[in-house]
Order: C-alpha cells, then sequence, then structure tokens
C-alpha cells in the first residue's frame, strides 16, 4: 500500500479579538486509509500573548496512514477557543484545510469562522460567555449546510506541515 507521512506543527494564531487561546484539532480521511501510527486528535496548550497578537503554540503533529487510493484525502479540522480569567471556555473559531498533496515542507494558513446566532446569543456570549456552537461537525467543511448559517470571521491559524509520500510511484501514482 502507498504510506503518507504528515510531520510538522501547530505554530500558532494570529487575528483573534479574544485572548488566552488553544486549539483542539482532529484529521480526517476516507475509508480507504488507515492510520499507522501517531494519534488522529490531540489539543494544544492555552497562550496569553504578551506582546503582538500571535498565540504560539509549536504543537506537534506526527502521523503515518497507509492508502488503498486517493478518495478521502486527509484534513485538518481546527476548533480555536479561548479562555477567560474564570477558567471559562468559549468558541473563537472553527476552520479546516486539506494536507498538501505533494511532497515537501509547507506554510499552511487556516481561516477561521464562528456562528453568530440571534442578537439575543450574541449579547449573552458578551457577558455571560459560551455561545453558539456547531451540532455536527461536518458542516464545518461541507457547503450543503453551511451557506444557511450567519457567521462572524475569526482569525488565522498557522501550520508548517512536512510530507513524505512513499510507494506512490507503485499504485500508478505521478508525485
Amino acid at each position: 500500500m502507498a504510506e503518507v507521512h504528515v510531520i510538522g506543527q501547530i505554530m500558532g494564531a494570529t487575528g483573534f479579538s479574544e485572548s488566552s487561546l488553544f486549539c483542539k484539532w482532529g484529521i480526517h480521511t476516507g475509508a480507504a486509509w488507515k492510520l499507522l501510527s501517531g494519534v488522529r486528535e490531540g489539543q494544544t496548550q492555552v497562550d496569553t500573548p504578551q506582546v503582538g497578537d500571535m498565540a504560539y503554540w509549536s504543537h506537534p503533529i506526527d502521523l503515518h496512514f497507509a492508502t488503498k487510493g486517493l478518495q478521502g484525502w486527509p484534513r485538518l479540522h481546527l476548533q480555536v477557543w479561548s479562555q477567560d480569567s474564570f477558567g471559562r471556555c468559549q468558541l473563537a473559531g472553527y476552520g479546516f484545510c486539506h494536507v498538501p498533496s505533494s511532497p515537501g515542507t509547507h506554510q499552511l494558513d487556516c481561516p477561521t469562522w464562528r456562528p453568530l446566532g440571534s442578537w439575543r446569543e450574541q449579547l449573552a456570549r458578551a457577558f455571560v460567555g459560551g455561545g453558539p456552537q456547531l451540532l455536527h461537525g461536518d458542516a464545518v467543511y461541507s457547503g450543503a449546510d453551511r451557506y444557511r448559517l450567519h457567521t462572524a470571521a475569526g482569525g488565522t491559524v498557522h501550520l508548517e506541515l512536512g510530507l513524505l509520500l512513499r510507494h506512490f510511484d507503485r499504485y500508478g501514482v505521478e508525485c
């Protein structure tokens, strides 16, 4: 079987109005993909920027996949959360990006967004915290349902991913 190694890190995030940010991430693939080593999901530590607006995480990602086909190429799902001084967490943004399909090192910038909700929910978010969240995570990358949502732009998550491909030539895939 062909193999894909994804090695890199979630560098950090910029452009969020909130401070004390952390990121929950997960990798999703199609049925033809098998994870040989690594973990499919994780969470960074909380970082509160002291200078500038960049929250630094430098969270490692190290995944090794075997695949029978190209359908369901890996995509990285991201949720950025903020934590207040009382330890309460609220959603700052959803985002996703496809893992690059060419070998080498890639710098990726993943824009994020969050659902707005009604004016009451926006008011409650400002004073109490919380706010609307998606019931199904598939809406992050599925355009079918997402067009009906009222959303606000979040910030940008910065990633650095290195990609190694192995045995793709044996299965008729040119890199």
